[in-house]
């Protein structure tokens, strides 16, 4: 049988196009890179595909710019200090809707696309939840065809590269920038001095104002490189722009002529530490001062840029709340809010009131931690000598402020030490979570309960005074990157049911929820799973040097390490499956691979200390031939967006079981359950709306609520008395204490079960061990039957969509930002078969 005309005239765009493809990469090849298919490296064959695809963004990446300045559009300025991207090459190709397509036309020359996406290097430029998130809207953002730009810093060294060595971290460095990244354009046009030290002059106008001079300043350059940002289904490509520092000149001729060589190029090499590496130690001055100067940088740097970028179609710069929003990812980029005073002040001429009122309504600020001691704060003395013109805006803010508060609430001075930007209490820091809800018009946490406890507890008094700037933005994920791209085989078995409409509409996955109970889809289901464990195991194999059994509950804990965590109760857990197999070999026992991965701050002790007794517990099970296939500890090394699309496909069970009221949201957990993990967990962040959204019967939770841990604490809380009441819990923390797991030095896990035992047990592992231990066991039960556990699975899945960052940034854009969707240009006629997006 014959194709029918819309057949073959789609057999003739598509062939066309591949040509297209195939003439564009090798035209790279050659006269790009120089290269030919004899000479050519893995390294540049991709490079050549990368510049091809890149070559379709800036086409669309041009008309979209142009179309935000035609229409004079509202532009959102979203500042990260992470931007965690992951690899850039295929996430581009499934947005621009021409994943296929080159997969054909290299297929043609022999080459694989997925060899070819596995040679990309990720791009240094985050470490974990904060830098996904800024990741997942930034793509979002696009697909929903906002005019937005994300800004963040192109440190030339990410975050360290981990390495295990005799069951530790160590960390070496990322040099992810050591060959060309083919997605930046760098912006040498778009130059901005940045100010530090200096000291300030007050002067006086003829009209007798006080003005205010910055002078003897050392200046850094901020130079641009702009990544495009393709949105998925349009033609809108975004911009992300990284800031990179660069000396005000090359050398000092001077010191050079004098024969002084080291000195002559040392200005350059200190002012160009600024974008050096992400985190700098700060257990050090040195540290904390050089990633006070990186906010600074950010924030100064990024507000230049956004000025310029207003006054090229406005000169009235009342405009600026209607043509500009500004939203800080957490407290780090809070420096722009008395950066944008003082260019409104000193540089624009703008009275005070005045510019104060611009800023409050161009900022919005999202907060991403309850824990106290997470929340930023700078001595003062840094600022003095640092961002001397700074600091003086930032007193004049906090004065006034707590004149207002006074005003508000006289006589309260315990209000006003509380809620004061300065902290008088011991040595004068300046608290930048205070600075940041006292400059912007919203407040947001980023699930419900994270919201309410700002609200009724961190930040209560603020609430008190400006109730109407708090609200919630529930943090989400990109589905294209997190499903489409992470998880192919479940994608494509998800699309053949119910179509590709859940790529740009998650809500549409609730369509699978008759299908729970269609034994054909189920098996199916199985049969993905089952495969993305075998691949996972394939890799464990390979890095780890251990055979893990597939048909073993893949129970995985993945995130950056931390005590509120709790990896070290998922450990426990595990030394007391390994107690009861030892106890009794015979019993029945539901196999398990636990998999942990994430990094610990390289100054972070007990994070690290949890890292070794994670290996450690480890090499004593894996080991132990009574054991065998039913119980494995994995530790994968080196976590990555790379590593976590691997790990969330093939996981069964999502460890989510950090200490009720800790955790702001999480997104791993909606990742897990996206890919069909069922999920163990406490009511903690998002773990409570996933509840409402999947059901209490198709999620495990344990142990106490928020309030609950609270009150406790309140209370008084003896870890003894737990300790002597349940054996196996004594016995866990007794094999940790003696060695059992450290021969060679019996005392190395001594700091860890002292701080459950004797400091206090501040994330109550003690308390909620005994429900955890009973809800693992109800987890066993449900995998034996494994038709129950896969429906629930597919419930899991199905319930994801509130889950999608475009719930999220439709939230905010309506919400806070009050920013409009621009359509760059009509959509082609013709669309991919197996995508239903756009083709070339």
């Amino acid at each position: 049988m014959t194709n029918g005309p819309i057949d073959q005239v789609q057999e003739v765009v598509e062939l066309d196009s591949q040509m297209l493809i195939i003439k564009s990469f090798l035209e790279h090849l050659e006269y790009s890179l120089g290269k030919d298919k004899y000479s050519a490296t893995p390294s540049d064959i991709l490079n050549s595909v990368a510049y091809s695809v890149r070559d379709r963004l800036i086409e669309r990446w041009l008309d979209t710019q142009q179309k935000y300045y035609n229409e004079d559009m509202k532009r959102v300025y979203y500042l990260s200090m992470e931007f965690l991207l992951g690899k850039t090459l295929e996430n581009s190709l499934i947005n621009l809707g021409l994943h296929d397509q080159y997969k054909q036309a290299l297929e043609s020359l022999g080459y694989d696309l997925n060899d070819i996406c596995e040679q990309e290097v990720e791009a240094g430029l985050g470490n974990g939840g904060l830098g996904r998130l800024a990741a997942c809207l930034l793509d979002s953002m696009a697909t929903h065809s906002l005019p937005a730009y994300g800004y963040g810093i192109r440190y030339e060294y990410g975050i360290f590269r981990q390495n295990i060595v005799d069951g530790g971290q160590v960390e070496v460095p990322d040099n992810w920038l050591r060959y060309r990244n083919p997605w930046e354009f760098d912006r040498q046009e778009h130059l901005h001095p940045v100010k530090f030290f200096g000291k300030v002059v007050t002067k006086y106008d003829k009209e007798g104002r006080t003005a205010y001079d910055w002078e003897d300043t050392e200046d850094i350059m901020a130079m641009a490189f702009d990544i495009p940002v393709p949105g998925y289904g349009n033609n809108t490509v975004n911009t992300l722009r990284l800031w990179s520092a660069k000396s005000t000149r090359e050398f000092d001729l001077n010191f050079f002529n004098a024969g002084d060589y080291i000195r002559a190029v040392e200005d350059k090499m200190f002012t160009e530490n600024i974008s050096k590496v992400l985190y700098p130690a700060d257990h050090v001055v040195e540290g904390k001062e050089l990633r006070l100067k990186q906010e600074y940088f950010l924030a100064s740097a990024t507000i230049q840029d956004m000025l310029y970028r207003f006054k090229k179609g406005h000169t009235d710069i009342n405009l600026l709340p209607d043509k500009v929003a500004i939203q800080l990812n957490d407290t780090h980029p809070a420096l722009a809010i008395p950066e944008l005073m003082r260019l409104l002040i000193d540089k624009e001429g703008l009275e005070w009131d005045r510019a104060w009122d611009i800023c409050v309504k161009l900022f919005g600020y999202t907060n991403h931690t309850i824990l106290p001691e997470a929340m930023e704060k700078w001595p003062v003395w840094m600022l003095e000598q640092l961002l001397p013109r700074l600091l003086s805006i930032i007193y004049e803010i906090n004065e006034r402020f707590l004149d207002e508060v006074n005003r508000r609430y006289p006589g309260d001075t315990g209000r006003i030490a509380r809620m004061s930007i300065i902290e008088e209490n011991g040595p004068r820091l300046i608290r930048m979570a205070h600075l940041a809800i006292v400059g912007s018009h919203s407040v947001n946490g980023v699930s419900k309960i994270h919201t309410e406890i700002l609200k009724k507890r961190v930040f209560r008094h603020f609430y008190d005074m400006f109730p109407e700037r708090f609200n919630n933005k529930t943090n989400g994920i990109t589905q294209r990157r997190w499903l489409r791209l992470a998880n192919p085989g479940l994608s494509e078995l998800i699309t053949s049911r119910i179509g590709s409409e859940w790529i740009p509409d998650l809500f549409e996955l609730k369509k699978l929820i008759p299908l729970a109970d269609d034994p054909e889809f189920v098996l199916q289901w199985q049969e993905v799973k089952q495969r993305n464990k075998l691949m996972l195991a394939e890799y464990i194999k390979e890095n780890n040097y251990l055979e893990v059994n597939i048909d073993s509950m893949f129970d995985c804990q993945v995130k950056r390490i931390h005590e509120y965590k709790r990896q070290l109760l998922n450990v426990l857990h595990a030394i007391t499956l390994y107690n009861r197999i030892k106890a009794d070999p015979t019993a029945r026992f539901v196999p398990r691979t636990l998999i942990f991965s994430g990094k610990a701050a390289p100054s972070y002790f007990m994070a690290k200390l949890i890292i070794r007794l994670i290996n450690a517990v480890g090499d004593v099970i894996n080991n132990d031939p009574d054991i065998g296939e039913r119980l494995k500890v994995v530790f994968l090394t080196n976590y990555s967006v790379t590593l976590a699309e691997k790990i969330f496909r093939a996981a069964d069970l999502s460890e989510q079981i950090s200490t009720a009221g800790t955790e702001a949201s999480g997104t791993g957990n909606m990742k897990f359950a996206l890919n069909g993990a069922l999920t163990i967990g406490t009511l903690d962040g998002a773990n409570i709306e996933m509840l409402e959204e999947v059901g209490r019967d198709n999620i495990f939770i344990f142990g106490l609520n928020a309030e609950e841990v609270n009150e406790l604490k309140t209370r008084g809380y003896s870890p003894l008395e737990h300790y002597y009441r349940n054996q196996e819990l004594k016995q866990a923390l007794d094999m940790i204490a003696g060695g059992v797991f450290s021969p060679r030095e019996p005392g190395l896990f001594r700091p860890l079960v002292d701080s459950l035992l004797h400091q206090g047990d501040q994330y109550l592992l003690l308390t909620d061990y005994p429900s955890y231990i009973v809800c693992q066991e109800k987890v066993s039960e449900l995998y034996l039957d494994q038709p129950s556990w896969t429906r629930k699975a597919i419930l899991n899945t199905a319930g994801m969509g509130r889950f999608s960052s475009d719930r999220t940034v439709s939230d905010y854009s309506c919400d806070i930002w009050g920013t409009h969707a621009v359509d760059v240009c009509p959509i082609p006629e013709y669309r991919q078969k197996d995508d239903n997006i756009m083709a070339l």
